[in-house]
C-alpha cells in the first residue's frame, strides 16, 4: 500500500509541476506579445505596466501550483531539503503576491482618479454647452 502511495504521489507531483510549467508558459508568451503591442507604436507606460501586473498574477497561479507539487511531494519524504525548498518557495509567493496586490491597488486607484477627472471634465463640457 505505501509503494503504491509513493508511485502514485510521485505521478501527481509531475503532472502538478507540468501544469505549473504550463501556467508560466503561456503567461510570459502573453506578456510578451502584449509588451509589444504596448510599446509599439508609441510607448504607453500606464499599458505596460497593466500587463507586467498581469503577468504576475501568471506568475503567482505558477508559484501556487508549484507550491501545491511541492507540498505533496514533501508528504511523502520529508526531508529537510524538501521542507526547505517549500519553505522557499512560500516565501516567493507571499514577496510576489505582496507587490502584486500593491500594483494592483495603485492601477485601480489611478483608474479611479482618471474616471473621475473624465466624468468631471465632461460634465464642465455640458454645462457650457447648456
Amino acid at each position: 500500500m505505501e509503494e503504491w502511495l509513493h508511485l502514485v504521489t510521485k505521478d501527481i507531483v509531475v503532472i502538478i509541476d507540468a501544469m505549473a510549467l504550463i501556467i508560466v508558459a503561456i503567461g510570459t508568451a502573453e506578456a510578451f506579445f502584449t509588451g509589444l503591442r504596448a510599446a509599439f507604436p508609441a510607448p504607453a507606460h500606464r499599458r505596460f505596466r497593466e500587463v507586467l501586473v498581469r503577468y504576475g498574477r501568471w506568475l503567482v497561479a505558477g508559484l501556487t501550483f508549484q507550491l501545491a507539487a511541492d507540498i505533496v511531494g514533501t508528504s511523502i519524504a520529508p526531508g529537510w531539503q524538501e521542507v526547505g525548498q517549500l519553505g522557499a518557495i512560500a516565501v516567493i509567493r507571499t514577496f510576489l503576491n505582496f507587490f502584486l496586490e500593491r500594483d494592483l491597488t495603485e492601477l485601480e486607484v489611478g483608474a479611479r482618479r482618471r474616471s473621475g477627472a473624465d466624468s468631471q471634465g465632461q460634465g464642465e463640457l455640458r454645462c457650457r454647452r447648456g
